[in-house]
């Protein structure tokens, strides 16, 4: 087993969920954590064990024992499994260890194979930085619990009023690890001192500053609020501080990057942040803006809660998001620096969008960030905000669109080049085609909304076509039109079959024409002109024949487009509300419809047949009598 036990007497050792591995053995600093991001654990897992998904979870019969109730779970969120019938339970390499039995270093290699990670060969110098690393974390810890210190001391009370004033108290600061690093120019470093660390290793650890002219190193942060920074494991490798002083410059100031720490590559609260997603419905992280937010948004109950250290989201801060979970929120202010923080993240993150791997923008209304709204509010209040996220492509929608007024063809065209050019930013080429649709959907109907205000709102009952018939359709023919364009484009019979349905047209045979056409058999997938001609004079309706094989043909209207949705608009205006014979003339901007059971859409119809043909018969027999 290449010097790994289980047994409990082994000294000089380090435990790794339960197994023993030699001291000697080292493995770069933040390897593990970056495998263990890397590889999905139902993924490796499902090998060996047949899983079932529930929930947020799978399900599957224990390895280990021989049971018939499933009692063996895998999460790829907390990125951990757990047997109750064994009671073993660990990591995705804790796993492999035990079912493949194989020494720490081996599942490390396995793992890091299927990965595509090559795990380097330990040398001298790789001891020395691991040393070197170790000692930073320590002066690191031990400045935070200084600090957590100083903010229950004398020195702390204007930090105290400061924190209670945001509305959070003891039981807050000592979730958080929130401090006060005191206004002295020295008395953090002489405290670390003390505690046995260098200057230099003070320094490295970005809690001191020297002059660039040299002279005497001071501490960095003084008279400041401090919340401390941890990495994906929960270490303390930074710190940022609030000023106190109304004149404070900077407001906000964070440890400069080190070797432990690298801000663009860190997210506020991310462990802690990333435990609690794992017990909630939510499709994601929730991005704010600063520390307080964060904490704010935590203290609420919103757990999930993370904040980048004062710069625009980076690819790697993504990376982080989007390994947590597949919809992250960004949730900024709404005002004109929030757009613009929202902006620079879409940039950031289309070309990295795939089907599971998106962002949603919560823009808070009246200036307002989330520590304000929940102050101001309460939680139910931030959560409602937070329910009414809207995706990625919505906020991009708005910022093409309301980029400059749309006024003249060159503008419009200025629109549909900024639109394309930003989805073709995208890598994936399905998410990429998809946004290609969508944007160009979103435009036409945009446009079309604009000609339709311009004339006052009127719709076209009758569309002209291409070429020809370009006149408005005779006062009892009225609907013709429309019906001719769905039959020479069939799919429009399936979009529209309830409004079909529901259309009153006044002229005998055009309504014949309609109750034809939506009671064919598989409309949506072909109608040939010619034979509904034919089935029209094989009825007795040689009018109706003839309408339709008068009517000149019309261009396809396409899937999903401008024109469809005018066929839908213009088609509304014939649906009777309370007056079988009444006309509607305002149609609704949007119009929905989910066709999907032909069998059922042929009863009704035939249904409403008999009904009209019950009524016909009822006034012949009065008519004779």
């Amino acid at each position: 087993m290449h010097g790994l036990t289980r047994d409990s007497h082994s000294h000089g050792k380090k435990r790794y969920n339960g197994w023993f591995m030699p001291a000697s053995i080292r493995i770069p600093d933040g390897f593990v954590e970056e495998l263990k991001a890397r590889v999905r654990p139902s993924d490796v897992i499902g090998r060996k064990v047949k899983l079932k998904k529930q929930g947020k979870e799978w399900v599957g019969l224990s390895p280990f024992t021989n049971e018939k109730s499933p009692s063996f779970y895998v999460n790829d969120q907390k990125r951990i499994f757990k047997d109750f019938s064994s009671g073993i339970g660990g990591d995705v390499i804790a796993f492999v260890m035990e079912t493949e039995r194989l020494s720490f270093m081996e599942a490390v290699e396995k793992l890091a194979d299927e990965a595509g990670m090559q795990l380097p060969k330990a040398t001298p110098q790789d001891e020395e930085t691991y040393d070197r690393r170790k000692r930073l974390y320590a002066c690191c810890e031990a400045a935070c619990a200084f600090f957590e210190a100083r903010l229950r001391a004398s020195e702390g009370a204007e930090a105290r009023d400061y924190l209670e004033g945001r509305g959070l108290g003891a039981a807050a600061w000592a979730r958080h690890r929130l401090g006060y690093a005191p206004d002295d120019w020295r008395m953090t470093i002489d405290h670390l001192k003390a505690e046995s660390f260098g200057v230099q290793e003070i320094i490295d650890a970005g809690l001191a500053v020297v002059k660039e002219g040299g002279g005497d190193p001071y501490d960095r942060f003084r008279g400041r609020v401090i919340f401390p920074i941890t990495d994906v494991r929960g270490q303390v490798i930074a710190f940022g501080g609030r000023g106190l002083q109304p004149d404070a410059k900077p407001k906000y100031l964070n440890s400069n990057d080190t070797e432990l720490f690298h801000k663009g590559r860190v997210l506020y609260r991310y462990k802690d942040a990333r435990e609690a997603f794992g017990s909630t419905d939510e499709g994601g992280l929730i991005v704010t803006e600063g520390y307080m937010d964060a904490i704010a948004m935590a203290e609420a109950g919103i757990g999930h809660a993370v904040a980048p250290l004062g710069t625009a989201l980076t690819e790697d801060q993504l990376g982080l998001l989007w390994r947590a979970g597949p919809e992250p929120v960004l949730c900024f202010d709404g005002d004109a620096a929030g757009l613009r923080a929202a902006y620079r993240s879409i940039e950031r993150a289309l070309p990295h969008l795939q089907p599971e791997r998106t962002l949603f923008f919560c823009l808070l209304s009246g200036g307002m960030d989330p520590d304000d709204l929940i102050r101001q509010s309460g939680p139910e209040a931030m959560k409602q905000a937070l329910a009414n996220s809207v995706p990625l492509i919505e906020v991009l929608w708005r910022r093409e669109r309301d980029a400059e007024p749309l006024d003249t063809p060159e503008r419009q065209a200025g629109l549909e080049a900024r639109l394309m050019q930003a989805a073709a930013t995208i890598q994936h080429a399905g998410v990429r085609a998809a946004y290609e649709r969508e944007l160009k959907s979103r435009k036409n109907d945009h446009l079309w909304q604009m000609r339709r205000r311009a004339r006052g709102g009127a719709g076209r009952p009758d569309m002209p076509t291409k070429g020809a018939h370009q006149t408005s359709a005779p006062a009892k023919t009225r609907g013709l039109g429309l019906l001719v364009r769905a039959i020479d484009s069939p799919h429009l019979i399936d979009v529209g079959f309830e409004t079909l349905s529901m259309a009153v047209f006044l002229d005998e045979d055009v309504a014949t024409l309609r109750d034809v056409i939506i009671s064919w058999p598989d409309a949506g997938a072909g109608v040939d002109r010619s034979v509904i001609a034919t089935h029209l004079h094989e009825l007795g309706k040689m009018r109706a024949a003839d309408l339709l094989n008068s009517y000149p043909a019309t261009a396809v209207i396409a899937p999903d487009g401008a024109e469809e949705r005018e066929w839908l608009i213009a088609l509304e205006q014939y649906v009777a509300r309370d007056d079988p014979g009444a006309q509607i003339t305002g149609a609704r901007d949007e119009v929905t419809a989910s066709p999907e059971n032909w069998r059922r859409r042929r009863h009704e119809v035939a249904e409403r047949e008999a009904r009209v043909a019950r009524l016909n018969e009822a006034a012949e027999q009065t008519d004779q009598d």
